[in-house]
């Protein structure tokens, strides 16, 4: 029965994307597959020669991330010293080579072996290559007034000059101290 009341109409939900969609269900997949292979390799060698092996991961993992933590360091030290950005050549692969040493740590056969190839040279490149055409193609497609915006912006308006900290002090008279009025910003 109705009363005459009209009936309240919800707004519709927004669409899931697709990797909120599949991200569980791939993670998911892959942890089975994960200690499905660690079941297999146990039965196979032994479970001390599986956890010697996830140790030697572990291990290896962390010398790697240190080494490309220094080294990124080190280049961000070098450019900062010259007095420009860190070029793109210098610091090649160092976030491929910590997603590769963290893909060492996490325990797993299938994660050690991607992070192991995520330490071979010609590898790096080709993600790093494949990364950045993802990335700049994303960037073009962004909307106006996005997140994508402002990193246009910023990657567009580059300083060319050296920037000294400073304040400014300006008196008109000796002795006075006081401010005449509004002051223009200090900046270009």
């Amino acid at each position: 029965m109705t009363t005459g009341a009209p009936t309240p109409t919800y707004p519709a939900r927004p669409r899931r994307s697709r990797v909120r969609t599949f991200l569980p269900l791939g993670l998911a997949a892959w942890l089975v597959l994960e200690i499905w292979l660690l079941t297999v390799v146990a039965g196979a060698a032994s479970g001390f020669a599986v956890f010697l092996l996830l140790v030697a991961g572990f291990v290896l993992g962390s010398v790697v991330i240190k080494r490309a933590g220094r080294r990124a360091f080190q280049n961000l030290n070098e450019a900062l010293q010259r007095g420009g950005a860190p070029s793109s050549s210098g610091s090649g692969g160092n976030g491929l080579m910590m997603l590769g040493g963290l893909l060492l740590m996490i325990p797993g056969l299938l994660s050690d072996a991607v992070g192991l190839l995520l330490l071979v040279p010609p590898v790096q490149r080709a993600v790093g290559r494949y990364a950045e055409r993802t990335f700049d193609r994303r960037l073009r497609a962004a909307a106006p007034g996005t997140l994508g915006d402002a990193f246009q912006q910023a990657r567009m308006q580059r300083p060319d000059g050296k920037v000294v900290q400073g304040e400014v002090i300006v008196r008109d008279e000796p002795g006075d101290d006081t401010p005449q009025g509004p002051r223009p910003p200090l900046t270009r």
